[in-house]
């Protein structure tokens, strides 16, 4: 998995270079997290790493270019973005 969040934190940095390599690691391992728990939560099935990559990829790409704006208007991301909630 670790090979996999890199590489999805490269994508995200290529989709917004403001973010710094460590804020874009964390973005992805926030949305990483987020996803699995979510459908956990919501009593799905695990579907393996493929899945996770293919929708944190999907929101990267949707998304990417707007994710350090969005940490802005919500401190709590932000927070976490910098490292003060990532444990990995």
């Amino acid at each position: 998995m670790h090979k996999e969040i890199e590489k999805l934190a490269d994508e995200l940095l290529a989709k917004n270079p403001s973010l710094t390599t460590l804020e874009a690691r964390s973005w992805v391992e926030l949305l990483w997290e987020d996803f699995e728990s979510t459908r956990a939560k919501a009593g799905r099935k695990y579907e393996g790493v493929e899945v996770t990559m293919k929708i944190v990829r999907h929101w990267i790409e949707q998304y990417g270019d707007k994710l350090d704006d969005f940490a802005e208007r919500y401190p709590k991301y932000k927070k976490m973005v910098n490292g003060n909630n990532i444990t990995h």
